[in-house]
């Protein structure tokens, strides 16, 4: 018997041993993602902790600056959270993931990052790491220029001129028509096309047209280019530059190529202008689409190649072909108010990509099912180098969407949704169904007149949401449960639709609503209760004011309410007609520059949020505020930059 306590007590002894180890965290591989023009993402796997109460604390200055250290947001704890949807069966790994945000361009950066856990650590505890951003691809100073004129030109021509793009890229003046594939001097890097103004359309059914692109009408392009000497066509600026795609399938197909500028130039009447990428097949990397107009496009940039990476696609307007006049959701169809083969898809995505590093900034996009979206690519690739990591989309102006404005559905980690503008859409705002661990950060974000889902659309158990400083005229209801979200000085102004104006599917523990505004719906068909709270061990409630959910869920300890006077001038939105389903009848259309999004200066906003670092350091007054604009904070550029913005871009 004492040799059997003694036994016992042993393993005891071991068993508490073993637990505390678990709770320890160890080191593990540390990865820094693709740096993209102004943000830096990292990577940090771990085993143990496994009471989840290990921390990594950021740190950041100019290398070689010998400045003090400037304080980042704490990377993300990620590990465990299970994602189901569509066939996909995913648990997050143990790891830490985060970025710092908003640096200079073609800078390098020193980063330290303090791995911290009272159970202890064991390994490398800090890690310093030194990493540049990206600068802007630009034109070799000492490449050779080839000039393409329009056949309707009459004036002098510029030398060595060829009569088409395509002669151009191959370098073979006679080619024509089907003699296309005769390329006896293609394009080297560093080499720059440039497009002289006028009028680019084939007729596709003459097959010794001088656009050399018989039948399909698709440009073809496969050469490689180099960091240093990228392969450039750009309008010459002597006038504009109009490709007519006169009804094709695509315009330019680049999946073969790497380190290609297009800037300048107009497209129009096609389905897809860039073909950049197809699954498990092809894809472009280092693409760059530069202050490009888009105009009666089904889409106009797509790639779902895992290889892709490092796209910029900046200052471009792109205008697509759906209903211009009034916002219809998908079962419009359904209802009989547009018939089918009249507006059902006529057209997708603005954008969409897949890969690593990818910036698409400052862009203006209307009138498409999707404004911009991450390919719902599927389980991650098990290759580091070919997950959906480290990608922004930032400073778009957004109006009028079938469906939502942003979809980041696919991405892995490191995805940043930042100051984008967003008015008019049937569907739901942001999406997110599903992020593979996260974060995904969305910041400084505007929506306004969102019909259905809601400001957020989130399934298949979505982690990792970052919402930080958020103006969402719209309701936040979410959509699935989803685990480790952090929401924190958004404003949730209800439009007195039948819905509530937020929920909180939390199915963890670990996630955060505090500091945030809401307008509770106060229309005749919306219900008492307005906050609906779902907890960690699956029991539903629901509350008829904030302070009532605060008490029984520990959440929005320091979270207000709000009405539309927090703003300077700005009424709610008109929602559908009572009685019949969210988005299934045309609501009306408003324009952003009809629209102050600027908060009331005396308002209950002002100074009620909470110090994020990297996010809200420059601050006025005694605190952040609420929302998207901090008063007194700089004017934000939504959409292309040098457009009048007093102006609608889509008109």
């Amino acid at each position: 018997m004492f040799k059997q306590s003694i036994i016992l007590s042993l393993i005891v002894l071991s068993l508490g041993t073993v637990l505390a180890q678990n709770n320890a965290t160890e080191a593990g591989t540390f990865i820094i993602e693709p740096p993209t023009l102004q943000n830096l993402g990292f990577e940090w796997y771990i085993d143990g902790d496994d009471n989840r109460n290990a921390t990594v604390k950021v740190e950041y200055r100019i290398a070689g600056s010998g400045s003090q250290w400037k304080g980042g947001m704490p990377l993300l704890r990620i590990g465990g959270e299970y994602i189901e949807r569509a066939g996909i069966d995913y648990t997050t790994p143990h790891m830490f993931a985060g970025s710092i945000l908003d640096v200079n361009s073609n800078t390098e950066y020193e980063a330290r990052f303090t791995l911290e856990d009272p159970d202890g650590v064991e390994g490398e505890a800090v890690k310093v790491v030194n990493v540049s951003t990206r600068a802007e691809p630009k034109a070799a100073s000492d490449g050779r220029v080839r000039h393409v004129y329009s056949q309707y030109y009459t004036g002098e021509k510029e030398e060595p001129n060829y009569p088409g793009l395509v002669s151009a890229y191959g370098g073979s003046i006679n080619t024509k028509g089907d003699w296309y594939v005769v390329a006896e001097d293609p394009v080297q890097p560093g080499d720059i096309i440039k497009i002289h103004g006028g009028l680019y359309k084939a007729p596709l059914l003459n097959y010794p047209d001088w656009n050399n692109i018989p039948f399909d009408g698709t440009y073809w392009f496969t050469q490689k280019g180099t960091a240093e000497r990228p392969i450039v066509i750009e309008a010459a600026g002597d006038g504009e530059v109009i490709f007519d795609g006169a009804g094709a399938a695509n315009l330019f197909n680049v999946m073969a190529t790497d380190h290609h500028i297009f800037q300048g130039l107009t497209f129009r009447n096609v389905d897809r202008v860039f073909e950049a990428g197809r699954k498990h097949l092809a894809g472009a990397s280092n693409l760059t689409v530069r202050n490009c107009r888009f105009e009666h496009v089904g889409e106009g940039l797509r790639t779902e190649f895992a290889g892709s990476k490092n796209f910029l696609i900046q200052d471009n307007v792109i205008i697509g072909r759906d209903d211009r006049f009034r916002v219809y959701g998908w079962a419009a169809h359904r209802e009989g108010l547009i018939p089918y083969g009249t507006h059902l898809m006529d057209s997708y995505y603005g954008i969409k990509v897949y890969g690593s590093g990818h910036v698409i900034a400052h862009n203006s996009i209307a009138y498409f099912h999707d404004a911009i979206g991450i390919s719902t690519y599927g389980t991650p690739e098990k290759e580091q180098e070919l997950r959906a990591v480290s990608i922004d989309i930032y400073n778009n102006d957004l109006h009028l969407q079938v469906d939502d404005f942003i979809e980041a559905d696919g991405g892995v980690h490191n995805i940043r949704i930042m100051r984008n503008r967003g008015v008019n859409t049937a569907q739901s705002g942001i999406s997110a169904q599903p992020v593979f661990g996260g974060p995904a950060y969305y910041i400084r974000n505007i929506l306004y007149n969102v019909q259905k889902g809601g400001a957020l659309k989130i399934h298949g158990g979505v982690p990792g949401l970052t919402a930080y400083h958020n103006t969402f005229i719209a309701e936040n209801n979410g959509g699935g449960g989803h685990p480790n979200s952090n929401y924190r000085n958004n404003l949730i102004l209800g439009a007195d639709g039948p819905t509530f104006v937020a929920k909180f599917p939390y199915t963890t523990t670990y996630s955060i609503a505090d500091y945030n505004g809401y307008r509770p719906n106060q229309g005749a068909e919306s219900p008492e209760n307005q906050f609906r709270w779902l907890s960690p061990t699956g029991e539903q409630a629901e509350f008829e004011t904030l302070k009532s959910l605060s008490e029984a869920s520990g959440l929005e300890q320091h979270g207000i309410t709000v009405d539309y006077d927090v703003f300077e001038d700005l009424q709610k939105p008109i929602q559908a007609p009572v009685g019949t389903p969210l988005g299934e009848m045309p609501g009306p259309v408003y324009h952003a520059v009809d629209l102050n999004f600027k908060l009331n200066p005396n308002g209950k906003a002002v100074d009620a949020g909470v110090i994020i670092p990297n996010v809200n350091d420059n601050y006025n007054g005694n605190a952040p505020d609420l929302g998207a604009l901090e008063v007194g904070g700089p004017a934000v550029i939504y959409g292309a930059r040098g457009l009048d913005p007093g102006q609608e871009f889509y008109r």
